[in-house]
């Protein structure tokens, strides 16, 4: 029996989902994000249960339910249900039936004891019962034929699921529940006793009868606190316990028989018109075409057998099936000898566009070797390259270096297409064995970061999403852990069919991704700057940066010295030993034995000592300000002058670090392995750090940094008059800003105002309130309130414009950058209170971020041409924020310093100048 939580799925579905529309152009059109996510979320769970005999999917009823009369305040703090989603809830109902799922919403009881109560009558037949649902609370109805998953996580709370969870058993779980209370639903435990305390108890007493008997035993302030609960407790787990025997006549015909619950195939020609009414003409197509939801996840997993079928998913959400390859049988070849090589070589010489993968030794892009290779040329057919498995039953396979051979003319043609999924790192892989792949046309998980940026962007949550296809999970077939096997051991028939399936998908999912950037135009710009983009971090990622391994150990003894002074000092102020690294112990002297103010609490109610509160601490107090230097340096240690020697390539004697496209949903690129970004530069020992970036012998190091790129950019979009003059006429902006708002000439500016106005600048890109400001620059609410209002009256282009957005943004879901980038704000309408204010700030800030993030990355591909075209010796060795840094053989010093300021501010034409300043030294730090 396959139950599913529907008041859970369909939430969820709601804030995953963008703010789609049944009619696209029409923002005023009945909303239906959810009502999408629901269908692809039940679809893909049909599939990986097709067999189950019994399903139903299960909502709330509108109305007050027994618990409301006996405890009024039950669920008094939930947030009423958004009217985007109330829109919603019918058609929801009416689809989910037509799809063949016996709908159930049962007045005066809730979804979760409908739940269990057919849950229990599926257990007392012999059924296993299988319930979809992310609720914890309903872990209390496990039993050995009873087991919940949750799809968005792939957590699957069975017995010993519930056990590793919570740390009590199932047969517990109402007891756990009723101590810890639930915040959701406005239910009181036991105050201050949480998760680990309830599990200790349960686990020391055996039940919470038992604890209660022997509740004058219980100690300390948790003693207390469970003494006072005493006469709540029954009512708590009253509210808190599943029904398991609700009265479903009427809803659920002739229990125990549960024939009305018995799945059915769905309405096809309602379904369709349903889709065409909701504008969900992909869907459609799918259902005319002849494809039946589950086709495509039923033929691959009788190829994959059944590990592929119980694989967890982990997105549900998107697109359906792919129509036209419903009922196709799936053609993976094994290539053993050369007869099959010769045969898929032609193949792919031949083809449009040829998916290629790599299975490989190491996730490590300049270390990993290959295993094997996969191909796909059509959707279903794909061949798999065993190249290097070593296990005990392994095939002879054809040698890796004849096959490499073979293939490097058609993989370093530029004239023949390839698609990957994050291709740079497969580009790592072949070059490492001396190949330098040309021709990468399309990259899948670049068209996920460009169309949906805030998705998953992994190729088994495309295909789960665009394609409705489960796939082979990594760890079925290696294992987790310290258990984990190297591919190359895996079978190379398992092997096989898992790469096959990868290269499969990934051209699958570039037929139904590519289309939708084909018809956006500057979707699809963006797109190019992104490949352009992949392909210079490639080329910058393999450079490397050199660092003066020597400088950055004697940095790490410096600071160990600083760091062992400072915690003498500390102990000193305290007046005795303590741990600096223990905020219990750091707690008790503060606040018991030196009577230090509490600046604020934690959830349990305890004093905090954490950054925030060290930070105001230590403004009056000198052991909070050793504390927060010790953690500073300690940090810096740990993080960069301890680890960066040990992360130099021993073949190239550089640090690589690898640049993430597809993680910031801004556009911004992010480092790390390591990261290169966060190295901080206000403290003196940040900065030295920075001079252990060195430049080979014969070079410099040059800096090209954009200039205050957000301000400039904030200009263009606002088209303020006053902010406009001032970048125009290359005035200080900040010293502008300073005499509008405290009405003097700019010469009457004193550093104080200045200051104050480069506060009020970037506070207000990033949506900063008066409450903020005047926290920043230690001064009261109302002063920053002025301010302010001072800065609105003089700059009125940035009010408008920052208005204009939030509108945009609720209108459409998400904001764009100058050039088209979208950035999709999902809790914009949706969210609660804090949620959509924190929306509204990131509708403002994301266009000046992502605009900047445009501009960066259009200056990497403009400037990587030149030197290329150039045949310069210059090479780009690190892209920070707004910065380029480059090293620079002393011979093109003079190009490097005018060519590429140049080029970078003449990438975009805005409403202001563009301005790069170029710094140049030994090494870093004295460049920038």
């Amino acid at each position: 029996m396959l139950l599913v939580d529907g008041s859970s799925y369909l939430y969820r579905a709601y804030h995953a989902m963008p703010d789609l529309r049944a009619d696209p152009a029409d923002r005023a059109s009945q909303p239906t994000g959810a009502i999408r996510g629901m269908i692809n979320m039940l679809n893909s769970l049909r599939k990986d249960y097709a067999e189950a005999p019994y399903v139903a999917c299960v909502f709330d009823a509108s109305g007050p339910t027994f618990r409301d009369d006996i405890y009024p305040d039950y669920k008094a703090q939930r947030a009423p249900m958004p009217d985007d989603l109330r829109s919603q809830i019918a058609p929801i109902h009416e689809v989910v039936r037509l799809m063949g799922w016996p709908v159930l919403a049962v007045p005066g009881v809730e979804a979760d004891d409908v739940i269990g109560t057919l849950a229990r009558a599926g257990e007392a037949q012999g059924l296993d019962v299988v319930i979809s649902s992310g609720d914890k609370d309903l872990a209390q109805l496990v039993t050995p034929a009873i087991s919940i998953i949750d799809t968005m996580n792939g957590k699957r709370r069975d017995e010993a699921g519930v056990l590793a969870e919570f740390g009590v058993p199932a047969t517990q779980m109402l007891d756990y529940q009723t101590l810890v209370g639930d915040s959701v639903d406005n239910v009181p435990g036991v105050d201050k006793v949480g998760p680990k305390t309830a599990a200790k108890w349960l686990n020391e007493y055996g039940s919470l009868d038992a604890l209660v008997a022997q509740a004058d035993k219980v100690k300390g302030a948790a003693g207390e606190n469970l003494r006072k609960a005493l006469d709540w407790l029954p009512t708590g787990r009253q509210l808190l316990q599943i029904r398991t025997d609700c009265d479903l006549a009427g809803h659920v015909d002739g229990l125990p028989a549960l024939d009305s619950i018995a799945a059915r195939a769905g309405d096809s020609s309602a379904l369709a018109d349903f889709y065409e009414k909701y504008g969900f003409r992909s869907l459609a197509k799918g259902l005319q075409a002849g494809s039946a939801a589950g086709t495509s996840a039923q033929r691959v997993a009788a190829n994959a057998g059944a590990a592929a079928a119980e694989a967890p998913q982990t997105d549900l959400f998107g697109g359906e099936p792919v129509a036209s390859k419903a009922g196709e049988a799936l053609a993976y070849d094994t290539v053993l000898d050369w007869a099959s090589f010769d045969a898929w070589l032609t193949r792919i010489e031949q083809a449009e566009l040829t998916a290629i993968d790599t299975e490989t030794t190491s996730l490590d892009e300049m270390q990993a070797r290959i295993v094997g290779i996969s191909l796909s040329v059509a959707p279903g057919q794909a061949a798999y390259i065993p190249l290097a498995h070593s296990g005990p039953d392994a095939p002879e396979q054809l040698p890796i270096d004849e096959v490499l051979a073979r293939l490097k003319p058609w993989l370093e043609n530029p004239a023949k297409k390839k698609l990957g999924q994050h291709f740079k790192y497969d580009r790592h892989v072949f070059a490492n064995h001396g190949i330098q792949v040309a021709g990468y046309a399309h990259d899948t998980m670049l068209q996920s970061y460009v169309l949906e940026v805030h998705r998953p962007h992994g190729l088994a949550s495309l295909a789960q999403r665009h394609l409705g296809r489960a796939g082979i999970n990594y760890e079925d077939l290696c294992g987790k852990g310290a258990h984990q096997i190297p591919f190359a051991q895996v079978p190379v028939d398992k092997a096989a069919h898992y790469a096959c399936e990868d290269a499969d998908q990934t051209l699958d999912v570039h037929l139904a991704l590519w289309p939708q950037l084909e018809k956006e135009e500057r979707l699809r710009a963006i797109y190019e700057l992104e490949i352009a983009t992949s392909e210079v971090l490639f080329t910058m990622e393999r450079t490397g940066v050199r660092i003066d391994a020597d400088q950055l150990r004697q940095q790490s003894h410096d600071l160990g010295q600083r760091i062992l002074a400072l915690e003498k000092e500390a102990h000193d102020l305290a007046g005795q030993p303590f741990n600096l690294g223990s905020p219990k112990q750091i707690g008790e002297i503060f606040f018991v034995k030196l009577g230090l103010p509490v600046v604020k609490k934690t959830a349990t109610g305890a004093p905090s000592t954490d950054e925030e509160v060290l930070e105001k601490l230590a403004e009056d107090y000198p052991l909070p300000a050793r504390i927060l230097e010790h953690r500073g340096l300690s940090k810096l240690k740990g993080t960069y002058t301890d680890k960066l020697p040990q992360m130099v390539d021993v073949a190239t004697s550089r640090v690589h670090t690898h640049y993430a496209q597809a993680v910031a949903v801004t556009g911004r690129l992010s480092s790390n392995d390591p990261n290169l970004q966060n190295i901080p530069v206000r403290t003196a020992e940040g900065r030295r750090i920075r001079e252990a970036f060195v430049a080979a012998p014969g070079h410099v190091i040059v800096s090209a940094d954009y200039s205050q790129i957000e301000l400039r950019i904030m200009a263009h979009l606002s088209g303020d008059e006053a902010l406009l003059k001032a970048f125009t006429e290359g005035l200080d902006v900040h010293r502008a800003t300073a005499a509008e708002v405290f009405g003097v000439t700019t010469e009457q500016v004193s550093s104080e105002q200045r200051r104050y106005a480069k506060v009020i600048n970037f506070g207000l890109i990033y949506g900063m309130s008066s409450f903020g400001l005047a926290r920043n620059l230690g001064i009261d609410n109302t002063a920053a309130k002025n301010y302010i209002d001072r800065y609105f009256e003089r700059y009125p282009g940035v009010r408008r414009y920052m208005d204009d957005t939030v509108a945009f943004a609720r209108a459409n879901g998400y904001v764009e950058t100058v050039f088209g980038r979208r950035l999709y704000l999902p809790e914009i309408n949706g969210g609660n209170g804090p949620r959509k204010k924190a929306a509204e700030r990131q509708a403002i800030n994301a266009p000046m971020q992502g605009t900047a993030a445009d501009l960066i990355k259009k200056s990497m591909v403009v400037v990587q041409d030149a030197l290329q075209k150039e045949k310069r010796a210059t090479r780009m060795v690190m892209q920070v924020h707004d910065e380029l840094v480059f090293e620079v053989p002393e011979a093109e010093l003079d190009w490097v310093r005018s060519e590429a300021p140049h080029l970078m501010a003449g990438v975009a034409d805005l409403k202001v100048p563009l301005l790069a300043e170029v710094g140049v030294g030994p090494n870093w730090e004295q460049a920038h």
